[in-house]
């Protein structure tokens, strides 16, 4: 061989027979990495077929080329405008309103869409049975969302009633253009033809309807070009508007997000697999030491022994991701199952070879990024090793090229992330919260370690001692295992908790003798009614709030006509275009708190202006100060007012809050109607409370606010199991890691296993100090993800929810005996072989 040249053939050869004895070991190094690049490989591929399948159906989504969209009827110059697009045009007025099956008595607060034409022009309504979706228009009939249909037990042809009219069901909807599964559970939709809409009675004042006109246009009219010229017509008139493309961009946007969440989820499994080769890598190559000092005695150069090695590891990254990515490939094809409920249309999949590229590209990129840092020790092996074998080890972690790559790997981790997220503070927060976490892990589990060794219980029994005792023998895996199932743990803990402290702020602002029912949208007329109802029924009233739709015309003498233009102030612009509801009373509630000015209750007749108090937020977003004036439109009348205080409202409770509040002695004559909140002890009281509600107001709505916590935990368990499903990854990952770290030190054990066998050690009592090993392994791992979702969960429920948290007991037992059974199991079965062997065996091994 040539010393002064790189010999790649003879390089490969050598990295080859090396290999030989060791492939098993090399293996598990690859395993470590597979599952993460599976899960980028997945998403990758599910981010690119979602790429696809938005650009080719998106006009299904909106199921027309333009919708325009507000909250009053085109009238005069508009409508013309409206009725000269296109070549076809529907209309659609949808609301909220009750909904009564007369077969069971159930009624339930549904979406009611009224139609006008063909709509959908592309796409279609999916029902059962098929002809439902053209029969149900020019008939007194109605398409029923799946979702009501199940819940009450519901057949075609039984009736239902909307208002004042009864409707046969003409269909099951099980799909309309861009509703999802998610939506159906959270809005079920009915729709009817927009003929009867009249004869429901529910058009009353102060229903809340939204407007919506969908148009076709000839094949090759350029809509976005069209919807860009005429957009200050439709902003004159309150209309936004909607094509294809924008469908398309929001659609895309939405699902981008998801895909770059999940990714760096998957990243994070990626990461603790190559975490788990550095480990590995570090001790095969301290067991390489004597080796590399006799090739170096033969005559290879350091750098030779050094690219022999990093074949093994370039060899390594390439097997793994090319594993890595045919799983991930598959897993992809499953993938729309598990988001299928988040999906407003039917994902069609392929084998995204860009994808798989690219998950090639990271996994080889980041396993050897890994590798590197315990590798370059191999430069800085002298031939004398071959007589002194104890070389120490903290040499090698002084070399200045091991911080240099250290370096490498977090610019690595933040380019990523920033790929992901587009903006450089976002992924340097997630840079930072991944070397946070791994650095709190590590001191976490060398914190143990050293506290074990330094108040070691020497009064245990042997075995107990001895198991915990090789917690810190030599070439232990305490570090990297709690690092690895500790972080998997801490995810799943954490989506747990979270998930727990939103149901539980739902349930705590429902439970005792607080509100939950809510009334909405009663008439003056009808509220004595109402509140005779309630009496016969024994339902407490704990609030009658009255309400007044107004707009907004002036602050400080400018209207939205003086804003324009003015790209500063956009959000003072916005403040114009909405419609407020607002209510009148002499105090503040329980859920409000005076931040700014005073409160004026009672409005004092001989002042110009009236008193009125703004929501603080609203207040800053629109950048209103106290003493400015505003001038509101109360069905034609204008009242001048002053902002006198700001209010902090709690938004969370189970009350009625409102952005601007006037006082007493203004409102009371002006049109409105009321909402009410009562309590129900029971679900028979609370149905039989609504049906004679529904039975004789059919226009006043329902919310149930129990039916509502169930339809929150079922979306949190389908968002939950999105996000388990890829945290899954990290566990599974650090269980490999976990077994990669058994056998990579078998040697080791089988050297202590057969000493203590020599010794008179019986197999049943090596078998019980590995068991303890691992169940302390186990524990401390499962307790430090545990406690680490504890403290992050906590500050969540403190600083993002403002709730009180308090995690159940249960769950959390739960996880700590499996991660530590998990555990002791896998420990277990890879260390078998071990009890096995014969004790001069050991006196046989060619070191």
């Amino acid at each position: 061989m040539n010393n002064d040249s790189i010999n790649f053939p003879w390089l490969l050869k050598m990295a080859w027979r090396d290999s030989r004895k060791n492939r098993s070991r090399l293996l598990l190094f690859i395993s470590s990495i597979v599952l993460g690049i599976a899960a980028l490989v997945a998403i990758y591929s599910l981010g690119d077929n979602l790429r696809q399948n938005i650009d080719s159906q998106a006009a299904t989504l909106i199921g027309a080329d333009l919708a325009l969209t507000g909250n009053k009827a085109v009238s005069g110059k508009v409508k013309t405008m409206v009725d000269s697009m296109g070549t076809a045009r529907s209309e659609e007025r949808s609301f909220a309103s009750m909904v009564y099956f007369q077969k069971n008595g159930g009624n339930r607060l549904a979406q009611v869409k009224a139609l006008q034409g063909d709509f959908p022009y592309y796409g279609k309504f999916e029902t059962i049975p098929v002809t439902a979706e053209q029969t149900f228009r020019s008939k007194r009939e109605a398409l029923v969302d799946q979702t009501l249909m199940l819940q009450y037990q519901a057949h075609v042809g039984d009736s239902i009633k909307i208002g004042e009219v009864t409707f046969a069901i003409a269909g099951i909807l099980e799909k309309a253009p861009g509703s999802t599964g998610l939506t159906s559970t959270v809005a079920p939709t009915i729709y009817i033809p927009m003929r009867y809409l009249a004869q429901t009675g529910l058009m009353q004042k102060g229903s809340r309807v939204a407007y919506r006109y969908y148009i076709k246009f000839p094949q090759k009219t350029d809509v976005e070009k069209l919807a860009k010229t005429l957009e200050p017509r439709f902003e004159a008139a309150d209309l936004d508007y909607k094509t294809v493309q924008a469908q398309k961009e929001d659609t895309g946007r939405s699902f981008r997000d998801l895909t770059r969440f999940l990714a760096l989820v998957g990243f994070v499994a990626l990461l603790l697999g190559c975490i788990g080769v550095a480990s590995a890598i570090h001790i095969y190559i301290k067991e390489k030491l004597n080796s590399i000092a006799i090739l170096r005695c033969l005559g290879v150069k350091a750098t030779q022994a050094f690219l022999i090695y990093l074949i093994q590891i370039v060899g390594i990254g390439i097997l793994g991701s090319v594993l890595g990515a045919i799983l991930g490939t598959t897993i992809q094809q499953f993938l729309p199952i598990v988001i299928k409920d988040f999906l407003p249309f039917e994902l069609v999949t392929e084998i995204s070879w860009l994808a798989i590229g690219q998950g090639l590209a990271i996994g080889i990129l980041i396993s050897i990024l890994f590798a590197l840092p315990p590798l370059v020790s191999i430069r800085k092996v002298s031939p004398l090793n071959v007589l002194r074998v104890s070389l120490d080890s903290q040499k090698l972690d002084k070399d200045p090229l091991t911080w240099i790559l250290y370096g490498l790997i977090i610019l690595f981790i933040f380019g990523f992330s920033f790929l992901q997220m587009r903006t450089w503070i976002e992924a340097l927060i997630f840079t930072g919260s991944i070397l946070g976490s791994f650095l709190v892990l590590y001191a976490t589990a060398t914190s143990l370690t050293w506290l074990v060794r330094r108040f070691f219980p020497v009064s245990w029994s042997y075995l107990w001692r001895q198991g915990l005792a090789n917690l810190y023998r030599p070439n232990n895996q305490t570090s990297i295992l709690i690092v690895s199932i500790g972080l998997g743990t801490s995810l799943i803990c954490t989506l747990f908790f979270v998930q727990t402290i939103l149901l539980t702020r739902v349930n705590l602002s429902t439970s005792g003798n607080q509100p939950n029912i809510v009334l909405f949208d009663i008439q003056a007329s009808q509220k004595e009614g109402v509140l005779a109802i309630a009496k016969a029924q024994h339902v407490p009233v704990n609030q009658s709030v009255p309400i007044v739709n107004m707009r907004l015309e002036e602050v400080n003498g400018k209207n939205a006509s003086d804003f324009e233009g003015d790209t500063t102030a956009e959000q003072s612009r916005r403040i114009f275009g909405r419609e407020y509801r607002v209510t009148f009373r002499d105090s503040i509630t329980s859920t409000e708190k005076i931040t700014k000015g005073k409160w004026q209750g009672i409005y004092n007749k001989s002042s110009d202006l009236i008193p009125i108090s703004l929501e603080q937020g609203f207040a800053d977003r629109s950048r209103i100060e106290l003493g400015d004036t505003m001038v509101f439109n109360v069905q034609g009348t204008m009242m001048s007012t002053v902002v006198s205080s700001f209010r902090d409202v709690n938004w969370g409770e189970v009350q009625t809050n409102f952005l601007v509040v006037f006082p007493k002695g203004v409102l009371e004559e002006a049109p409105q109607f009321h909402v009410m909140l009562t309590h129900v002890p029971d679900p028979v009281t609370s149905a039989r409370f609504q049906q004679a509600i529904v039975r004789q107001y059919p226009n006043i709505s329902i919310i149930d606010l129990q039916l509502v916590l169930r339809v929150l935990d079922e979306i949190f368990n389908k968002i939950g199991f999105v996000i388990r499903f890829m945290a899954g990854f990290s566990i599974l990952t650090g269980l490999i890691v976990l077994i990669a770290s058994v056998l990579i030190s078998k040697y080791q054990r089988l050297q202590e296993s057969i000493l203590l066998r020599t010794l008179g050690a019986s197999r049943k009592q090596i078998f019980a100090i590995t068991s303890l090993e691992y169940f302390f392994l186990g524990s401390l791992a499962a307790l430090t993800g545990i406690l680490l979702s504890l403290v992050g969960s906590f500050l969540l429920a403190k600083f993002s929810f403002e709730a009180e948290f308090k995690p159940e007991i249960l769950p959390i037992v739960a996880v700590f005996l499996f991660v530590s059974g998990m555990t002791v199991f896998i420990g277990l079965i890879n260390s078998r072989g071990i009890l096995s062997r014969p004790p001069l065996e050991v006196l046989r091994q060619d070191v």
